[in-house]
């Protein structure tokens, strides 16, 4: 019990000169971090620990404040500053934490430009990139600072969305995130706990703030985890690691209440860090934050005296790394001296078990005990989305054209790409201009080009207009100059080029919608409850103690990256918006999951083939229908009456146009007598990013589904109708029968309550149509699917073998530490064998930073390898029963080309030329169910799990072994007749789909190691010199990342003893 008293003779005399507040000691408040480490002070028996209190601090004049040799004082709210300096001053006592650097904390800029300075000088703490915006007064106009769509401009450094805005006021913790148009647009603020929030996401807040002075700094990725860091004094710093604030803003507690931490290991470099805070800022009890960022640590926040919470032994080290502090000061003498024991380890409380409130998954199924799950690969298909549209016209219209010319330079030959809100608002502008109020009545020939030209531009004018809002990730438009003149320059006698005809072509379409939102955050939700080894909450508890290394990479599409988010969303148990979600959590790598571009000559070949079998008089798939392996001829899965159902396809979607077009008409009459051309309302997130539930009162009204009208569901119709079939040269574009299908089966989830006559036959057709040409465009026969995948999925193939193989290193990295250095040569000859085999890149990818939202991400795996082996979770602080499980998840989200190009290679490598002796990765009787499967509908997925035998040599091949499973996505079943009532009431009153569950690509029992995995792989990935070995982890290096606390524990061997006693 800290008392009072007088000083025992020899005693040193530590004052503690804080406000009450801060110092709570006693049973009833045991976990007060001050009184616990002040109650073990006071049991060594060598201090007398004296307490100002309040009414000393706050009334008394210093010269009458009690006299000592240690103090502690730091600042807290209507803490004196000035009088505890002039104390110090007056008595000289030791400082655990100086004062006058105490200032420096209250105020951003300074800690900031001191980090800054202090880096440029003796000290090595980075922190984020920055600038300053200081106010004198209010709405202060400044000449430095400019504001735009997607940045802010200060001193001429531009800081582009997301970025950071923090008031200068230390203690004002109002900070906010703001967020780009193509993720959605909206702002994130951060302030400090109200119950179980920390952050709050306004998707209507777009601008700055302008009352004051802020800071304005990049915004680090973190992959949705802060780091604490806690020094007491120079050489001793503990890290515990939290769920961000960025991401969803929900606490997680435990079952007394406390927020959910994790102590994590410091890396060599984050040590020196702390160090170099507690000495830059001299104060030896020192909290700061740090943030983790593509292999990197930067410094955001210097908080100052700050203690760990219900953390013994964090009590212990602090009272011992004290004792020796003051004893340094004021006994150097006796500094070196050690107590055989602890003395309050007697009667200790066991401290409770740490546990989340939320629950997780059960135990996942494997092989054996002996086997733990280390790694977990998917790639993913995006959820449901409207569909993809594209409109092409000829303008010549002046305002259009001059639209063209003012946002690409003025350059009469150059073309431009209109995407952000103001440029689509400018073309909306126009466009509602241009477009006449009413149709003419007028329908001759002569005047059908010019009614088709109106149509077309009328639509164009309803696709901007559509959901009220503008959103670069949905709607995108291209003006390219066709035509030229040269015209006199304007008071000038010289000649210049005017453009006088340019094409436009206006994309939209491919939105994700409510369904596909929700099927993402299901199958999410699955992921977390049956991928992952249960350890009392599975998932969420490997990811909150940094046991679970989490990577999601995602496309550059919009229904992509918000499938990505929406899954993020459910893996996690995450709250609230997507778009804080998918900018924290989401990485974009468009090189790897988007385009066709590689393969596109060979995928023109399937077509133009595939148009040859459907019309041919005598069809392959008639005459191969009974070969031993039907999926190896061409144009396997093709009807045999493909060509006979075409005009039936053309006849029914004519039908279904008259229909719509009907609709339309009405509605439009009815548009054009209430229609006003004011500005758009204001912007709706929940539209831009796919609304979780469905518009009932559209639904009740008898329009469309979603924010698609009549005009627009006509035109897409009309369309298909247009480019099925060619009346004038008699044929059928078979290109154009997966659009068909894909408006059909949107139709039938989302618009069945317009009662389309006709939509259930032409689904059915439309579907057998699809389920053979699909499959075909991406190769005609197998060895064609092989290439055309292997184009496609280079990149890919590439990374997931990175993926493995580094899961692979870092086992065996961890199983040497664990059990020693037995086989440790072993292990090196292998590697040595692995180097002899793959020869090491002669130089390093880039070493800058990359911003993962908002570029695209260059593939680094020695930059991998180095971030998932040093971020790991301190085993001496944490209360977890398996501390050495780690479990690292790489999900890709891609689109249908990238699903079938892997599936494909994983199906057909072994044809290749250098593996004709291999069997197929995939197992006889999964080829039979994928050649009868054809369709990877949306939410499809394909999974490779990799398990570890610890019962295993280290040597053995079969320590990995590789489990492969894929999933059908969406269960179209329900569309032609529902399982069950769910499965009815889910497409009725959500139109949502549910997704298949998981087969397997392989026998019960089989057994594919890694060594085979790649060895099949290999061919088809990218080249051996842009696929290095990661380098060698030395021995020791996770045993160095342990802290520098192992040499505290060198000097007192009561430790020790304390754990043997145990």
């Amino acid at each position: 019990m800290v008392t009072q008293g007088a000083a025992a003779l020899g005693k040193i005399k530590i004052g503690v000169c804080v406000m009450e507040k801060k110092v709570k000691c006693g049973a009833e408040v045991h976990s007060a971090p001050m009184g616990q480490i002040l109650e073990r002070l006071q049991a060594f028996g060598e201090f007398e620990i004296i307490l100002f209190g309040d009414k000393v601090i706050l009334e008394e004049p210093v010269e009458d404040w009690p006299i000592c040799d240690c103090l502690i004082a730091f600042y807290s709210s209507g803490y004196p500053l000035k009088k505890a300096e002039a104390y110090a001053e007056l008595r000289k006592p030791f400082l655990v934490n100086e004062l006058k650097p105490q200032y420096l904390l209250h105020d951003r800029r300074k800690v900031y430009e001191f980090c800054y300075l202090k880096r440029l000088e003796e000290f090595g703490v980075p922190v984020p990139n920055y600038a300053l915006v200081n106010r004198e007064f209010s709405y202060q106009e400044l000449d430095y600072f400019f504001e735009h769509e997607d940045f802010v401009e200060v001193h001429g450094k531009r800081f582009w969305k997301p970025f950071v805005e923090k008031p200068i006021d230390g203690d004002n913790h109002s900070i906010m995130i703001y967020y780009p148009s193509s993720a959605g647009g909206g702002m994130k603020e951060l302030f400090r706990k109200v119950g179980n929030r920390s952050s709050e996401f306004h998707p209507e807040v777009r601008r700055v703030r302008r009352e004051g002075s802020y800071i304005y700094e990049e915004f680090m990725h973190t992959g949705g985890t802060d780091v604490k860091v806690y020094t007491v004094g120079p050489e001793y710093a503990h890290a515990e690691a939290r769920k961000s604030p960025v991401v969803d803003g929900v606490v997680m507690r435990n079952p007394d209440g406390k927020e959910v931490r994790y102590p994590v290991l410091l890396t060599p470099a984050e040590k020196q860090m702390a160090r170099d805070v507690c000495l830059a800022f001299r104060q030896a009890v020192c909290g700061f934050d740090l943030l983790r960022c593509e292999g990197r640590s930067y410094v955001c926040d210097v908080n100052g005296w700050s203690f760990v919470k219900n953390s013994y032994k964090y009590y212990d080290d602090a009272a011992c790394v004290l004792r020796k502090l003051f004893f340094d000061a004021k006994a150097p003498h006796l500094s070196s001296t050690i107590p055989p024991s602890l003395p309050w380890k007697v009667n200790e409380p066991t401290q409770a078990s740490e546990g989340l409130t939320r629950q997780g998954s059960g135990i996942i199924e494997t092989s054996g005990q002996s086997e733990e799950l280390r790694c977990v690969i998917a790639v993913i298909r995006h959820g449901d989305r409207t569909p993809k549209q594209k409109v092409k016209l000829k303008v010549t219209e002046e305002k259009l054209l001059n639209l063209m010319l003012k946002y690409n330079g003025g350059r009469p030959r150059a073309e431009t790409k209109l995407k952000s809100a103001v440029q689509l608002q400018d073309l909306l502008d126009a466009t509602r201009i241009l477009v006449p109020r009413t149709r003419s009545g007028r329908e001759s020939d002569s005047d059908a080009e010019d009614i088709e030209h109106a149509e077309k531009l009328r639509q164009v004018k309803a696709v901007l207009e559509e959901g009220g809002h503008f959103s670069g990730i949905y709607r995108k438009v291209q003006l390219k100059p066709l035509k030229w003149v040269k015209v006199q320059r304007n008071n000038d006698e010289a000649e210049e080029e005017r453009p006088i005809e340019a094409l436009m072509v206006l994309k939209y379409g491919g939105v994700l919608t409510h369904a596909g939102r929700k099927q993402a955050e299901e199958l999410g939700r699955y992921f977390r409850n049956h991928m992952y080894p249960g350890e009392g909450t599975g998932l969420l508890r490997l990811h909150s103690t940094y046991r679970h290394d989490l990577k999601i990479y995602s496309s550059d599409e919009g229904r992509v990256q918000m499938s990505a988010a929406a899954f993020a969303k459910g893996l996690l148990d995450l709250e609230g918006q997507l778009t804080p979600i998918l900018v924290s959590l989401v990485s974009k790598d468009s090189s790897m999951l988007d385009g066709l571009e590689n393969a596109s000559s060979e995928m023109e070949e399937a077509k133009a083939r595939l148009h040859e079998i459907i019309n041919s008089v005598q069809n392959p798939a008639k005459s191969n229908r009974r070969a031993e392996f039907p999926w190896m001829v061409d144009g396997a899965g093709l009807p045999a009456n493909a060509r006979s159902l075409l005009p039936k396809m053309y006849k029914l979607i004519k039908k279904i146009t008259e229909q719509v077009k009907q609709l339309a008409k009405d509605k439009e009459e009815e548009f054009s007598m209430t229609s006003s051309y004011d500005v758009l309302p204001p912007y709706d997130q929940a539209k831009a990013l796919g609304k979780i539930n469905i518009d009932v009162d559209r639904i009740a009204a008898g329009l469309p589904c979603g924010s698609e009208g009549f005009l627009l569901m006509f035109a897409r119709w009309k369309k298909l109708e247009r480019d099925l079939y060619n009346e004038r040269k008699d044929r059928f574009d078979i290109t154009q029968i997966p659009d068909v299908y894909d408006s059909c089966k949107y139709d039938l989830l989302h618009n069945a309550h317009l009662n389309l006559e006709g939509l259930t036959e032409l689904f059915k057709v439309a579907q057998f149509l699809a389920d053979g040409v699909i499959p075909n465009e991406y190769g005609i026969n197998p060895k064609q699917k092989l290439v055309i995948g292997s184009k496609i999925a280079r990149r890919l193939l590439g990374k997931i073998l990175i993926d493995l193989r580094n899961t692979r290193e870092e086992a065996i990295s961890v199983a040497e530490l664990k059990f020693g250095d037995g086989n440790t040569a072993m292990i090196q000859r292998s590697r040595k064998e692995d180097s002899d085999q793959h020869p090491r890149q002669t130089h390093k990818l880039e070493d800058a930073r990359r911003n993962s939202f908002t570029s695209e991400k260059s593939l680094d795996p020695d930059d991998d390898e180095d971030k998932e082996t040093k971020y790991r979770l301190d085993p001496k602080y944490a209360n977890v029963r398996t501390p050495e499980r780690h479990v690292r998840t790489r999900l890709y989200f891609t689109s249908e080309s990238h699903i079938h190009s892997f599936m494909n290679v994983l199906r057909y490598c072994n044809l290749d030329e250098s593996l004709q002796h291999e069997d197929s990765l995939i197992y006889h009787s999964a080829l039979e169910r994928l050649f009868k499967t054809r369709e990877l509908d949306y939410m499809s997925y394909i999974v490779l799990r990799m398990f570890e035998n610890t019962e295993v040599l280290l040597e053995d091949p079969k320590r990995f072994r590789i489990e492969m499973t894929f999933s059908r996505g969406a269960d179209l079943s329900t569309l032609e007749e529902p399982n069950n009532d769910a499965d009815a009431a889910l497409l009725h009153q959500e139109h949502t789909l549910p997704i298949k569950g998981p087969e397997r690509l392989q026998d019960v029992g089989a057994y594919l190691t890694f060594e085979m995995m790649e060895k099949m792989l290999r061919p088809f990935a990218m080249p051996a010199e842009d696929f290095p070995q990661p380098p060698i982890p030395h021995p020791q290096a996770f045993s160095k990342s342990a802290g520098v606390l192992e040499r505290w524990l060198n000097l007192w061997p009561f430790h020790k003893h304390a754990s043997a006693n145990k």
